[in-house]
């Protein structure tokens, strides 16, 4: 990055600009198999103006611009293979506003989901998007965060109503509606959302929240095939039960969650992990229904109203990552994920799980079954994630996702490491998203190198 840039930066933001590599280093991001490539320069901003204003200088001398949050990302979306500027949103931080009335609060983008609930707790509302790590708010939005609560909540594509987001020209557009509804133009806010850093920079959001529901209900329900356990997420849902969260663990996921998390003391079989909300005699009547749905399939449900087991079992939930990794020890997971329609669910999972024994992978299975939606954490080897095996079962598994008429991602995005699936699953609709890229980012200068790549591969 040329010196007059790096010395106007200095002069804007003093210490809260930094060259050095430790630091550049934590603000960058790749998955196995892809290089790791830093910023050559991390600010740190703390308002709008400050952001536009480093969006005016990289513009004037053509420097890259990559926006960063809690960097919980998996798909490289914050890595700098073109080096530039991370624009670190960290410290903007803020709530700005929690409307009861309309149920909504508007924070600045690093706000943290958990900081967020933690301020509503008084309220009797709460923030539904719970991707397991705790994201920043800008990130979940330009990521299309989803998580546990999505089956009944929905996805971050549902609930940030309007936002204020910083174009490549240095201005701020307001998109989005704090009404209710709007039928006036083009949906800005659905482009915005998903966009992963590479239109814009989110530096407000207003973002929906939920009444605390009367009753919270959790359980277990172990099976003895993972096939059983997924016709039982199809049935139930189709009966219109009060599911918030219903999650799948394939045996050997299980297996690790257990010697993790001593407390959970599962049988070694495909779980379902649950949990229903609503006014207290729905969620009676849901548990009932759902313990007669899942045992027409050998289902055996185990159901708590208590605080501390519900918590627990969600802990153990989200400590999968670090739960797989200790049962592999020494080895380093490579996770990614898929999503197809309810329907296919059940064939999708089964055609994996049989392509995981034929290559001799260890990969436990763990989903969002109630989105059709579930992930691998592939367990290598030191180098083993660049072998030509593990990139031809990636390839199957995004193949064979959109055989299903599927997704190659329903939850980490697209960042570099799904970029080469981006032709074969949309096709001459690229070419639209390509057009929406250069209408808004004329000279490349926001995350390049995502997501609008000219890569492709044969969806084979």
């Amino acid at each position: 990055m040329n010196a007059p840039v790096v010395e106007k930066l200095r002069q804007l933001f003093g210490e809260r600009l930094r060259l050095e590599q430790g630091i550049r280093q934590q603000f960058c991001q790749a998955p196995p198999g892809i290089e790791l490539s830093p910023p050559d320069a991390v600010v740190t901003v703390r308002s709008e103006d400050e952001i536009v204003q480093v969006v005016k200088l990289c513009r004037e001398y053509g420097v890259a611009l990559i926006p960063s949050g809690a960097r919980s990302s998996l798909e490289g979306q914050i890595n700098a293979p073109q080096g530039g500027v991370c624009v670190d949103c960290s410290e903007m931080n803020a709530i700005i506003d929690v409307n009861v009335t309309d149920m909504t609060a508007t924070v600045q983008p690093g706000v943290t989901r958990e900081q967020l609930n933690s301020h509503l707790r008084e309220t009797g509302l709460f923030f539904s998007v719970d991707p397991g790590a705790n994201a920043s708010m800008g990130g979940m939005a330009a990521t299309r965060a989803s998580g546990t609560n999505s089956v009944r909540y929905g996805t971050m594509a549902g609930n940030v109503k309007a936002a204020r987001w910083i174009m490549a020209n240095g201005s701020v557009a307001a998109i989005g509606s704090r009404a209710p509804k709007s039928a006036m133009g083009l949906d800005l806010l659905a482009i915005a959302i998903g966009s992963e850093g590479t239109l814009g920079i989110f530096s407000e959001l207003q973002v929906r929240l939920h009444p605390v529901p009367e009753a919270i209900v959790a359980g277990v329900c172990s099976f003895d095939s993972v096939d059983n356990a997924v016709q039982t997420v199809a049935s139930a849902l189709g009966q219109g039960l009060s599911i918030a969260r219903i999650e799948l663990l394939d045996a050997t996921a299980v297996r690790a969650c257990n010697a993790y998390s001593a407390a959970l003391g599962l049988v070694d079989t495909p779980h379902l992990f649950l949990e229903f909300h609503g006014d207290r005699s729905t969620v009676a009547s849901s548990v009932e229904l759902f313990k007669d749905c899942a045992g027409e399939y050998g289902g055996q449900v185990r159901i708590s109203e208590r605080l501390e087991e519900r918590t627990a079992l969600w802990k153990a939930r989200h400590d999968a990552w670090w739960a797989f990794h200790a049962f592999y020890k020494g080895r380093k997971g490579l996770a990614t994920d898929v999503c197809v329609p309810l329907s296919c669910l059940s064939a999708c999972i089964s055609a994996t799980a049989a392509d995981i024994a034929a290559s001799g992978l260890d990969a436990p299975l763990i989903g969002h079954v109630g989105d059709g939606n579930f992930h691998l954490l592939i367990m290598l080897d030191e180098g083993e994630d660049e072998s030509a095996d593990i990139q031809a079962f990636l390839s199957r598994l995004s193949s064979r996702a959109l055989s299903f008429g599927g997704t190659v991602s329903g939850e980490h995005g697209v960042g570099q490491g799904k970029l080469k699936w981006m032709s074969a699953q949309h096709g001459a609709a690229l070419q639209f998203m390509r057009a929406i890229k250069s209408a808004l980012d004329p000279d490349n200068l926001f995350n390049p190198g995502k997501m609008y790549q000219s890569l492709r591969v044969d969806a084979r």
